[in-house]
């Protein structure tokens, strides 16, 4: 799908602090389930990068089928030196843009003092934010596999609590498309809350938590609870509801809506 470049915003991106975006997915996701936000970005005069985790810098097809060295290693605090270093080789410093654990990741950049902003998508929770019964039962496979390892979302569990708002004809695809492994050592810190601490009232970039009505991954109340640990920050930190949404809010029907809001609130923050 084109997107239609919004000549206000197009203006209004031509005078911001940055106009770098780095994308950062969660887990289960290859870069490429950013393909829609970035046409959106772009098309309002930023400019997109997307880097991959450590080791995901394939094709989805080829990860899925074929080992990932070091992925079973991979922690938080390793991701997050990750994005860190690369964001030293930009050419000034971006707005962070999170999905789901990528969320978390950007929290956590956002906590050591880079980028100039965030946004995060039913981000993963920060230290401090519990879970309830729903996102325990959806992480429950891969939590039962056990740290050290990697493990790779299944076509039920992509359709019933990631993507529940992808017509069922569109899941087949979306999944080929875009589902990679994982690392489970990821999920076991959040639940855990090891190495998911924030100092929020040291936070001065403004942060935006975006969350999904039905949303069976990280729920509204989850995305909540992180915004209430957040909003001790002196700086602007705000909270959105996106009615009748899943998971894949970066992906399924009514993105466009997803996309404009973080663009429109980028361009006045930054």
């Amino acid at each position: 799908m084109s997107i239609a470049p919004d000549a206000a915003l197009q203006l209004k991106a031509a005078t911001l602090s940055t106009r770098t975006v780095m994308l950062i997915t969660g887990a289960w996701m290859h870069v490429s389930s950013w393909d829609k936000f970035r046409k959106a970005f772009d098309a309002a005069g930023f400019e997109t990068v997307a880097p991959a985790w450590p080791g995901l810098d394939k094709g989805a097809a080829e990860l899925r089928n074929a080992p990932i060295a070091g992925l079973d290693t991979l922690t938080m605090g390793k991701l997050v030196d990750h994005y860190a270093r690369i964001i030293s080789t930009l050419p000034e410093p971006p707005l962070l843009v999170g999905h789901s654990m990528g969320g978390l990741v950007v929290q956590l950049l956002l906590d050591r003092g880079l980028g100039l902003a965030g946004v995060v998508l039913s981000p993963g929770p920060v230290g401090g934010a519990l879970p309830g019964p729903t996102p325990l039962l959806s992480a429950l496979p891969v939590l039962l596999k056990g740290p050290g390892q990697t493990h790779l979302l299944s076509r039920t569990g992509f359709a019933k609590n990631f993507a529940s708002g992808l017509p069922a004809a569109e899941l087949a695809k979306a999944y080929d498309a875009h589902v990679v492994p994982t690392a489970t050592n990821i999920f076991y810190q959040a639940a855990l809350m090891a190495g998911t601490w924030v100092q929020p009232r040291r936070r001065k970039q403004p942060l935006l938590i975006l969350a999904a009505e039905k949303d069976r991954t990280v729920t509204p109340a989850l995305s909540r609870a992180s915004y209430n640990i957040q909003k001790a920050a002196a700086s602007r930190t705000e909270f959105k509801l996106f009615a009748g949404r899943s998971h894949f809010l970066a992906g399924e029907p009514g993105w466009e809506e997803v996309a404009q809001y973080a663009i429109g609130w980028a361009c006045e923050v930054l």
